[in-house]
């Protein structure tokens, strides 16, 4: 019996906040893993969500559209235009073009020629915080 704990032995005696702070820590460990892994069904579930929410969306037509500069021209400048005439815009050549979807801002690219068409290489997409501020 010399391996039987002795209660009434002070140095065999759990005191209250240890036996509070042993108990506590087994608690959050336990609520720990029960919420990872209701975090990660949550995850799995809302990736399925957000792809048919996705899906919802994707037929949806946008307007796609190039600037190549603008300009500003009084009434009677622009009543003097006729075929053959040529308009001065603010982009100088080279200069990247900006890249609209639905008016708004989304990247900038370069012109190229395909075949008989032009057409836009993508050079750099607008991050979230400059389109944000553009819509102000």
């Amino acid at each position: 019996m010399s391996d039987d704990l002795n209660f009434n032995n002070t140095e065999d005696q759990l005191d209250i906040d240890e036996f509070s702070e042993l108990f506590n820590n087994q608690e959050d460990t336990a609520l720990k893993t029960t919420e990872d892994e209701a975090d990660k069904t949550v995850e799995k579930n809302n990736e399925g969500e957000n792809s048919q929410n996705l899906d919802l969306i994707l037929d949806i037509p946008l307007e796609v559209s190039v600037n190549l500069g603008k300009t500003k021209l009084l009434i009677k400048e622009l009543l003097k235009l006729g075929p053959g005439s040529i308009v001065e815009l603010t982009k100088q050549v080279g200069e990247p073009m900006d890249i609209l979807v639905n008016n708004k801002l989304i990247a900038h690219g370069e012109v190229v020629v395909i075949e008989d068409n032009f057409g836009i290489r993508i050079t750099d997409i607008v991050n979230p915080s400059e389109r944000v501020k553009n819509l102000a």
